[in-house]
């Protein structure tokens, strides 16, 4: 019933398999990828004619995580799987990256990409996988496909490159989380997050990385020997290139003297003009010409501004090419915000701010690895006024999110540990001019409001945009790239990182793949400018301030025995709640016992912490303590002392003179000072006032006589008789002695006795 085609290879320590025609059989083109135990399966489909009118190609790539791959349930109201998540977003990118210029030029058919995640080991991150069944679903399939391409992702630990490393390797030992996609000869696309390593590091990891790709790359080409459809036949018979010569003497001057304007706005003007003027000339011509025409415009713009860079060095604006823009940089723009910075470069602009919060505004992300928790987040937003264009605003692209993650990767490295720095850290960055790198532009700012914010990053960081004209052997690398140059260039090469290393390095192209050379030449030239650009940074702030803003919560961090975190608790967590609605202040508790107390008013936070400390603490006998009254009875009044501790002031500690009823000296709620006399073998805890100044808290001589010489009656007897006081004995007022404050009497009342029966432990041998 089946006709399966497999090929095996042993990788990295694990057997990777490619398989095809036993699932998915209507498709073009389908695989199932097995690494491990994490299975993925690519299904790609292709429209066999191309819309009418359509001059674009429309290439679609979605990748899903199902939550069954991992024996999970996916949490929510609808319990199944919903809109993409950020990672697979991020996938889903990863792989549209480096296969959509292997596609022809003037191939407009759609084509759908689909990678479903159906079995997860745990360990084997599924996105390589899923990039290597995609371009082997696409090799298959008869598409006009120039790949394959092969992936991987490197680690470095100890000096050495590790292949495909678990997911709990990456970065635990190791300093790198890269992932390559490259075809047998070039390297086409890199993302990478790194713990300062340096250039020569980097492109050894990437040079690693493509090494290893082409081992995928043969085979998949064994399983397309087995088991690829016929190639489809693409017309490439048109010839434009008579009314591309037509187009130049129209409108190449135009166009020559367009990019001579180094303002934007200008030289949109200007190229629109031209464009008007192209449009017009073949306007009495058959709408297929006419769209032949429109992209041949851009194609003579490509020539000439390629030209001018390549055989003069002739850049848009007038620079060098290494050449970096102006920077102005400036630090506590917005008065209420934890942290601000504006970083402009050129005509790119960004409004970056950093929030402070505690614990509890972690993300909480719900993934194939289950519940776990950010308190790190980075947005990126790219309103339509940034580029002076009309358009939808208030939806998260794919591509804000791709930014977005590019910056956080830049700056996650230099990050404070948690332990050190207790917050969640939110940096927002709100793109409001762009022309070049706004990825970069949020690195720099991102860098520069988390340190106004007070977040102690290890070092600053910053971020350059690199760009790529390869005509054959000839090729120019140039320094912060503007727009237009982007658009008509051949590379997208962008690198952050600090003084001491890069932190992150992203690479697209639209080429079939560039040189080990392009690459070194590429990072050499991005290392002098983002020393440049540290350097204008620093001028505005050369490190984080010394503490966080005055509007930001502040918080302490205690430690406790983990016995005593069910006390500070309590049942239902009623003791940490009541600490929270009397003192104001947040009490955030883990399983190590490691507590976090916030709030922007350091008396609750004091507060807090005296409560608890009251809570865990023991109580030490001789030592003086403040305390509350919280309920008074017959013989005395109980204290609470030490947050959770109360203890029992007896009447005849209360003063050093004859108390006849506790309500004479003390009331509810009063505040007290007392003296620990002991702690019974039950915990039980009695108190003296009567030893403690009320006034300064110092502790007075005890000028009350020894227990053995106030014993034996007085001539003022002890109270007994049906009083459930603790001074039980003869009933009456007895009479005798030498006025002995416990003393029976030698007349003893009807009533007398029993009174002990209803004192406290610590008191019945009195």
């Amino acid at each position: 019933m089946f006709d399966t085609k497999t090929v095996s290879l042993e990788w990295g320590g694990k057997t990777l398999t490619l398989e095809t025609g036993r699932i998915a059989r209507q498709a073009d083109g389908a695989v199932l990828a097995t690494y491990g135990e994490t299975v993925v399966l690519c299904a790609v489909t292709a429209a066999k004619s191309v819309r009418e009118g359509q001059d674009f190609f429309p290439l679609t790539v979605h990748y899903q995580e199902k939550f069954s791959a991992a024996g999970r349930i996916p949490g929510g109201f609808f319990k199944r799987e919903g809109r993409a998540t950020e990672k697979e977003t991020l996938t889903s990118r990863l792989i549209d990256r480096p296969v959509r210029p292997l596609f022809p030029e003037g191939f407009y058919n759609e084509i759908n990409v689909i990678c479903q995640v159906l079995s997860y080991d745990g360990e084997t991150e599924p996105d390589i996988v899923a990039m290597i069944a995609a371009s082997a679903a696409l090799t298959i399939s008869g598409v006009p496909f120039m790949g394959p391409i092969g992936a991987a992702r490197v680690g470095f630990v100890d000096g050495e490159y590790v292949l495909n490393p678990g997911v709990s390797d990456i970065f635990e030992e190791g300093r790198l989380d890269l992932v390559v996609a490259a075809t047998n000869d070039a390297v086409m696309m890199v993302e990478s997050e790194a713990k300062e390593l340096t250039e020569e590091e980097m492109l050894g990891a990437v040079m690693f990385a493509h090494e290893e790709s082409r081992k995928v790359i043969g085979a998949i080409i064994d399983l397309a020997e087995q088991a690829a459809k016929d190639p489809w036949e693409i017309d490439t018979s048109d010839d434009t290139s008579a009314i591309k010569e037509k187009l130049r003497g129209i409108v190449g001057d135009d166009i020559a003297a367009a990019y001579k304007l180094t303002d934007k706005g200008q030289r949109s003007d200007a190229l629109n003009e031209a464009r008007a003027k192209a449009k017009e000339a073949f306007a009495e011509e058959e709408a297929q010409t006419q769209m032949v025409a429109n992209k041949a415009v851009k194609k003579l713009e490509a020539e000439i501004v390629r030209g001018a860079i390549l055989k003069d060095g002739q850049r848009i604006d007038g620079r060098k090419l290494d050449q970096v823009r102006p920077i102005e940089a400036m630090v506590g723009l917005l008065p209420r915000t934890h942290g601000s910075a504006l970083f402009t470069r050129g005509e790119t602009q960004a409004i970056c701010t950093t929030t402070l919060g505690t614990k509890d505004a972690e993300q909480m992300i719900d993934g194939l690895e289950g519940l776990s928790y950010n308190n790190f987040m980075l947005h990126y937003n790219f309103p339509p006024y940034s580029v002076g264009e009309v358009g939808r605003f208030g939806f998260t692209s794919r591509r804000e999110t791709g930014h977005g993650k590019l910056a956080w990767r830049a700056l996650h490295p230099v990050l404070p540990t948690h332990e050190d720095f207790p917050y969640t850290i939110r940096i927002l960055s709100d793109i409001t001019e762009s022309n070049g790198s706004s990825s970069m532009a949020t690195v720099c700012g991102g860098c520069l409001s988390m340190m106004d914010a007070g977040v102690p990053i290890e070092r600053p960081v910053s971020g350059i945009a690199m760009g790529l004209i390869l005509e054959g052997e000839d090729f120019a690398v140039l320094s912060d790239i503007l727009g237009d140059e982007d658009h008509l260039g051949d590379m997208d090469f962008k690198v952050a990182g600090s003084e001491k290393g890069i932190t992150s390095l992203q690479m697209d192209i639209k080429v079939a793949g560039i040189t080990q050379e392009i690459m070194k030449s590429a990072l050499e030239q991005a290392k002098a400018g983002r020393a440049h650009i540290l350097g204008k940074m620093t001028e505005a702030l050369s490190g984080a301030r010394g503490e966080v803003s005055k509007h930001a919560p502040r918080i302490e961090t205690m430690q406790i025995d983990k016995s005593k975190i069910r006390d500070v608790i309590g049942t239902g967590g009623k003791v940490i709640r009541e600490i929270v609605a009397e003192t104001g202040a947040k009490v955030d508790i883990d399983d190590e016992g490691v507590i976090k107390i916030s709030s922007s008013n350091a008396d609750e936070i004091a507060a807090a912490r005296k409560w608890i400390e009251g809570i865990t603490e023991e109580a030490e006998v001789g030592k003086i303590y403040e305390g509350k009254v919280v309920n008074i009875v017959d013989f005395g009044a109980f204290v609470n002392f030490m947050g959770g501790k109360d203890g029992l002031v007896h009447v005849s500690e209360m003063k050093n003179e004859r108390v006849e009823k506790p309500t004479d000296v003390v009331s509810e709620g009063q505040e007290v000072k007392v003296k620990v006399l002991e702690i019974d073998n039950r915990g039980k805890v009695r108190l003296s006032m009567r030893v403690v100044d009320q006034e300064t808290g110092e502790e007075l001589e005890d000028t009350r006589p020894p227990r053995e010489k106030r014993e034996g009656g007085g001539d003022r007897g002890g109270r007994g008789g049906d009083r459930r006081g603790p001074r039980g004995g003869g009933g009456g007022r007895g009479r005798g002695g030498d006025r002995g404050p416990r003393g029976g009497g030698d007349k003893g009342g009807d009533n007398g006795g029993g009174g002990a029966d209803h004192m406290p432990a610590f008191l019945k041998d009195d």
